[in-house]
């Protein structure tokens, strides 16, 4: 289990003394804590890849921000927590791979127009959540569908 991975490598942070990998990392676990906590149930594997991916496009957004008001300082620490949140995702699909899922996924969906991009998503997000950004799938899944 993804969680358990995270537990062990928390353990070995602490243990070789890299502060700031065991702060990114205590930072995921406390996000799996908190859904764990507001669930009241155990989170699957998936679950943390949708935790994590969250995580990353947070830390994105809080970059351009840090990057904006002049605190360089600040978005270097969101891009190393970004990199220890990378580790436990799965590898990126190519740009290739996406095209080619969006246009098997509008084939057999049976997707026409763009009132049909929710059937496509909900195909879609399962598989690559984690691996692509969703935001650029869907505008990829808008192009294909608008002409």
């Amino acid at each position: 289990m993804l969680k358990l991975k995270i537990q062990g490598d928390m353990k070995a942070a602490m243990k070789s003394g890299d502060k700031r990998t065991l702060g990114a990392i205590r930072l995921i676990l406390a996000a799996i804590k908190q859904i764990e906590v507001d669930s009241r149930s155990e989170v699957d594997d998936a679950q943390v890849l949708t935790i994590l991916d969250k995580m990353v496009k947070q830390r994105r957004d809080s970059i351009t921000q840090y990057e904006n008001a002049g605190r360089t300082e600040l978005a270097e620490q969101e891009v190393f927590e970004i990199e220890v949140l990378k580790e436990y995702l799965p590898q990126p699909l190519s740009d290739e791979e996406i095209t080619s899922m969006v246009a098997e996924a509008i084939a057999s969906s049976g997707a026409a127009s763009m009132r049909d991009m929710g059937k496509v998503m909900g195909q879609l997000k399962p598989k690559m959540q984690g691996r692509a950004d969703m935001g650029a799938v869907s505008a990829l899944i808008k192009q294909q569908l608008g002409s």
